[in-house]
């Protein structure tokens, strides 16, 4: 292959500069280092950031294409070291890759040039962990098709925390940011029964889309039987179910989960969602598990940010992701 370090990727456009020498207490953006030039010695890594800034595909009006960025600049407010775990993230060996390309008006060729990044990244390191920065929620599907091309023999499960089902009609809506999952199942990349979303709630899904869940052996828990259960108890069956059924599990977290207290910024923010500490310790969990190998965070919208509390809060997702992935490699 040609071209950094990837043809389909570019580097990202808010890149740190880092004016340490420090060794230990630094900050996320002391520790993830930026690609140069040239690919590195992959073997040296164990977790691959990237952005997918995508929100050409969403339903509702979005700037979630400018979350990747958006995050990045909120790494200097985080330190690398965990309290309330006692773990250093630093202990992990983390580089962002920079953006999978964006054509401007061709959204196909975008979701095209995504599945084949995740596809490169498979087969070039494919012993790191990626995290994929978005984007609206279209591109799991690209991802996880990606995550398919490169290892078509694996059964692949998806966990997933969002509001909504993201099972609406391909042939109404295409390929958007309401309908990966049904792109997944329709596509024969992912079976219905392989999917586990948590988080569902409200008057913000439609009957229909629930009847077809059913139909398609969707599991989904919804918050209020999630907080009665607790979000410990009912991830780590979650969990448990699919792992006995899957080779890989990915983790999609549609930042519409949260309550919109919590998160101002999702293009569908809602009352009655999770809490951040819910989130926080679901992902972690997530984290730990052996058989979870990708994270992506996705709808956020970071112009309808309200101090930053939904940017960092997508930021102590990945972070919070990562210590259980540290926790996980540490046993």
């Amino acid at each position: 292959m040609s071209g950094y370090p990837y043809p389909m990727l570019d580097r990202p456009s808010m890149v740190w500069n880092r004016n340490t020498e420090k060794r230990s207490d630094l900050k996320v953006h002391e520790w993830i280092e930026t690609i140069g030039e040239h690919p590195p010695d992959w073997k040296g890594y164990d977790v691959t950031v990237f952005g997918v800034p995508l929100s050409k595909s969403s339903i509702s009006t979005s700037a979630a294409s400018e979350n990747p960025d958006s995050m990045r600049k909120a790494w200097k407010s985080f330190g690398t070291y965990n309290l309330d775990e006692n773990i250093d993230l630093a202990e992990l060996k983390a580089i962002d890759l920079g953006d999978v390309k964006q054509h401007v008006t061709d959204i196909a060729f975008t979701h095209q040039k995504i599945t084949e990044a995740m596809a490169a990244m498979r087969t070039y390191h494919p012993h790191t962990l990626p995290v994929a920065m978005g984007g609206d929620h279209s591109i799991t599907a690209m991802l996880v098709k990606g995550w398919k091309q490169a290892h078509p023999d694996e059964t692949i499960g998806v966990l997933q925390f969002d509001t909504h089902f993201d099972l609406r009609d391909l042939s109404e809506l295409g390929p958007a940011n309401g309908t990966p999952i049904r792109n997944l199942i329709e596509s024969g990349t992912v079976e219905g029964r392989h999917v586990h979303n948590i988080g569902l709630h409200g008057f913000f899904n439609a009957k229909e889309l629930k009847d077809y869940a059913d139909e398609a052996g969707v599991h989904y828990t919804t918050m209020k039987q999630a907080r009665r259960k607790g979000i410990r108890e009912v991830v780590t069956s979650a969990l448990a179910q699919l792992s006995g059924q899957v080779d890989t599990i990915y983790v999609t977290v549609d930042m519409d989960v949260l309550d919109i207290t919590h998160n101002p910024a999702a293009p569908a923010a809602t009352p009655g969602g999770m809490y951040t500490g819910e989130l926080f310790e679901a992902v972690q969990l997530a984290g730990e598990h052996t058989k979870v190998k990708a994270l992506d965070i996705v709808c956020l919208d970071p112009r309808k940010d309200v101090g930053e509390v939904a940017v960092k809060s997508a930021v102590h997702v990945m972070l919070s992701f990562l210590t259980g992935y540290c926790k996980r490699k540490g046993e």
